[in-house]
């Protein structure tokens, strides 16, 4: 048992050659004093200020903060020296019990055996105790110093400091025994076992029944911070709460990342955190949590088994130190479940109550079944005797399978978390068959042993379940009336739907009559005849007169039964409130009767809009004589009837033998836009008899639309042709401008300034000449031709004029090539005007 002699500051205590304990730090041989600071201002405590004292006082302060800090270091070198005489005196009763000899020869043993291995008495005692025990902590400490003296980059790199793992381990245990609350506990493992490793603070959680989390020991976190998360309700997600549920360590490198709640989180938000279950038998007792100040790296093997180790001295404490809300045993007994048996004969569903089988090693294997209650029927037909004292899993191996119970109970167990759950598939086998049903899961944890309820599910009951709430939801009660004996049977919702009390009697089926409109005693006599007499189902509807003066519509159907011999003997059916849908079908009715006369009228009008519409502005127009100029002109109609428009040309030859061309546009539709176009082509008519140019002519019909119509808008190309000099004078107000073919190319006539007619009631147009050549076309059109709801107006009038520039034998050949192939998709009406000079 020799090893390289330990640096002075890896172990909570040391012992001289004498045996004498000595505080952490001190050199072997030197004698303990208490720490004297140079000056008082080093020994103030860090939340006194010095500047805001006057001079005088800060010898005062001094003195007593360094007497305070002198006592405190007593204490400890107090403390540290208890807990290395723990272990030497442990270390002495293993050499008494190997050597057979006296405490005193034990103890000159020990210095001896210390002195010629170079190491102190409280590392010799902890190698000593690791070698005896064989238990998790020493090989915890073994595995350390053997990956530690591996991974040593250095030739002859110090290894002292790594048998100090043993000593701190075994430390920490001996305080942690010695203990008298969880506090201290908590205190012990961060001084001796997580300081060494940067842990800043520790926390350890017990778990209640109800899978609540309270906090029983703490160290590091100050004063307030603990107040505050005493106790944890069930549900509440925290780091601790994490590792519970999961029955698994947490590592967490940063909990502001994480983003999980836990206590310390304001001092330290980006520190790292590991949560480890602290547990044995297959139970949890409490949560340890180990805090650091800085975001956690990924840490060796070696410290994760340190830290799981120590989560196993926690757990075992935990087991048996008091506390608020101490937990129980792990061990179950006989005598520790007879409350629960006793609540588990009192339930009207089957159960079982289980303690937990622990190995030779203290893990849980199984559970044993301590208890069937009288409701508890087994599948393959054993006796409850023969379940009583069975391992679970040998007496029911399906729980295992895919159903995943005996996990559940395993996980309730080890957490104290009820688990419930509906229509859950349970698995039996019998003679190896598997047998399964539906049933609802209950498992809770009463003190150190797990209650088991299940209620399977009848699916008698469970299909009358829903037959009810169809029945509830289609307003119909079910009846059956015995013929021979006049018994009559009636469902709960048949009593609401006659509104009569369920303390009346029934309402026979030869009495309904009593009951109904007076109206409608004809239609029951028939379908009372079809059943009672005739032998067939039948059905039929009438007004119920309830007592509370309600009047209800109500279908019955039913049928009759009849014996072997075709005799009567009840009859079966059912009563329905057909209330909302009578009155449902009467508003329908009313609705329909109402849209039918909406509609007539609007064909009528429609029809009376589109024969005047027809009448003025027919699809086509005999031939105008005009010398020197051929004119044509197409108006298609809309495709829809209701969407009667406005559009109207006009083409006539003047008394000064000049022709009138124009197009225009009312906006909207229907018999008001038909009704405008008529009075604007008239007026242009009459007004283009007093010679006046294409602008004044639109100014004139400007003041017409304005103040002469209901507030008629539309827009207008209007065109003046001289025969004799082959000029054509126009002007627009708001309307496409007209299109020239001059050979094989088309294009648009320029775009005159000119606002839509009725918009103002003053408005000036712009006019202008063009002189035409022999062979030219001019076309004239409304929006119709070329509207696209998905293109622009540009791209539209662009692939007018691909289309119009494209070759045709005559004039009237090249407007119906134009409405042929428009694209237009506004289900407008068209009108389009043709002239070409020869």
């Amino acid at each position: 048992m020799s090893a390289p002699p330990p640096r002075g500051g890896d172990t909570a205590a040391q012992t001289q050659g004498d045996g004498a304990l000595v505080p952490t730090g001190t050199p072997l041989g030197a004698t303990p004093s208490p720490r004297r600071p140079d000056t008082a201002l080093e020994s103030l405590p860090s939340d006194v200020s010095v500047e805001s004292r006057p001079l005088e006082d800060h010898s005062t302060v001094g003195r007593l903060a360094a007497t305070v800090e002198r006592l405190r270091e007593e204490v400890r070198a107090a403390h540290a020296a208890a807990e290395g005489r723990a272990l030497i005196e442990l270390a002495k009763g293993v050499i008494v019990e190997r050597l057979g000899c006296g405490p005193a020869q034990a103890a000159r043993q020990l210095a001896a055996l210390a002195g010629q291995a170079g190491l102190s008495q409280l590392e010799l005692a902890a190698d000593i105790i690791n070698q005896a025990a064989h238990d998790r902590v020493a090989e915890v400490a073994g595995d350390f110093v053997k990956q530690t003296i591996g991974e040593s980059a250095e030739p002859g790199a110090d290894a002292a400091a790594d048998p100090s793992v043993g000593v701190r381990l075994r430390t920490a245990e001996s305080a942690a025994l010695n203990a008298g609350d969880s506090q201290a506990v908590a205190e012990s493992l961060l001084a001796h076992a997580l300081a060494p490793l940067g842990a800043s603070a520790v926390a350890i959680w017990t778990t209640g029944p109800d899978a609540s989390l309270t906090l029983v020991g703490h160290a590091g976190f100050g004063a307030d911070e603990p107040a505050r998360w005493r106790y944890v309700p069930p549900g509440v997600a925290t780091a601790a709460r994490e590792a519970l549920t999961g029955r698994r360590t947490v590592w967490i490198p940063s909990l502001g990342a994480a983003g999980i709640p836990s206590i310390g989180h304001a001092r330290h938000p980006d520190g790292g955190r590991v949560v480890v279950p602290a547990g044995t038998g297959g139970r949890i007792h409490g949560v340890l949590e180990i805090c650091w100040p800085r975001p956690l790296d990924p840490q060796p093997q070696a410290v994760e088994r340190q830290i799981e180790a120590l989560a196993e001295l926690c757990a075992h404490t935990l087991e048996t130190l008091p506390a608020d809300s101490p937990p129980v045993r792990a061990f179950a007994g006989p005598e520790r479940s007879s409350e629960l048996v006793e609540l588990a004969d009192g339930l009207y569903d089957p159960a079982l109550v289980l303690i937990p089988y622990l190995d030779d090693d203290g893990h849980l294997r199984d559970f044993r079944i301590r208890h069937a209650n009288a409701r508890f029927q087994d599948p393959a037909g054993r006796s409850r005797s023969a379940v009583d004292g069975t391992l679970l899993l040998e007496a029911y191996p399906a729980t295992a399978g895919e159903s995943e119970l005996f996990e559940q109970i395993e996980r309730v167990y080890a957490t104290g978390e009820p688990f419930r759950a509906r229509r859950t598939r349970m698995t039996a086998l019998v003679d190896q068959v598997p047998l399964s049903s539906v049933a609802d899961i209950s498992i809770s944890r009463h003190g150190d042993s797990v209650l088991l309820i299940w209620r399977v599910e009848d699916e008698s009951a469970r299909l009358a379940s829903l037959l009810q709430h169809a029945q509830r939801l289609g307003r119909i009660g079910g009846f059956e009336e015995d013929v021979l004996t006049g018994e009559i049977t009636w469902n709960g919702q048949l009593f609401e739907l006659f509104g009569r009390d369920t303390t009346e009697p029934p309402v026979s089926l030869r009495d309904l009559t009593a009951h109904a409109h007076p109206d409608d005693a004809v239609a029951i006599g028939r379908f009372l005849r079809a059943v009672l007499h005739q032998r067939r189902a039948s059905s039929t509807a009438f007004r119920m007169l309830r007592q509370d003066g309600v009047t209800r519509h109500i279908r019955v159907i039913a049928e009759p039964s009849l014996d072997i011999d075709e005799r009567l003997l009840a009859v079966r059916g059912a009563y329905q409130d057909i209330s909302a849908q009578h009155w449902t079908e009467v508003a329908l009715a009313a609705t329909r009767d109402q849209l039918a006369v909406t509609e007539q009228e609007s064909a009528e009008r429609n029809r009376l809009a589109l024969q005047l519409q027809h009448a003025i502005m027919p699809p086509t127009k005999p031939p105008l004589d005009a010398p020197g100029l051929d004119v044509a002109v197409r108006y298609r109609p809309a495709e829809t009837e209701s969407l009667v428009g406005g559009d109207w040309y006009d083409a006539v030859v003047l008394p000064s033998k000049k022709i009138l061309l124009c197009v225009g546009d009312i906006a909207g539709h229907g018999i008001e836009a038909a009704t405008g176009m008529v009075v604007l082509r008239n007026a242009m008519r009459g007004l283009a008899v007093t010679g006046a140019g294409p602008a004044q002519l639109l100014s004139w019909l400007n003041n017409v639309a304005h103040h002469l119509t209901a507030h008629v808008t539309a827009t207008a190309v209007c065109g003046i042709f001289d025969p004799e000099a082959r000029t054509l004078r126009w002007a627009r107000a708001g309307h496409l401008p007209p299109v020239l073919v001059r050979g094989a190319e088309a294009s648009n006539l320029p775009l005159l300034r000119g606002m839509l007619l009725g918009a103002l009631a003053e408005a000036e147009y712009e006019e202008a000449e063009i002189q035409l050549e022999a062979e030219d076309t001019v076309l004239m059109y409304t929006d119709g031709l070329v509207e696209r709801r998905d293109t622009s107006v540009q791209d539209s009038v662009a692939q007018l004029l691909t289309m119009a520039q494209a070759p045709a034998g005559s004039l009237e050949r090249r407007l119906d090539l134009l409405l042929t192939h428009s694209k237009s998709d506004t289900d407008d009406d068209t009108c389009l005007i043709g002239v070409r000079v020869y």
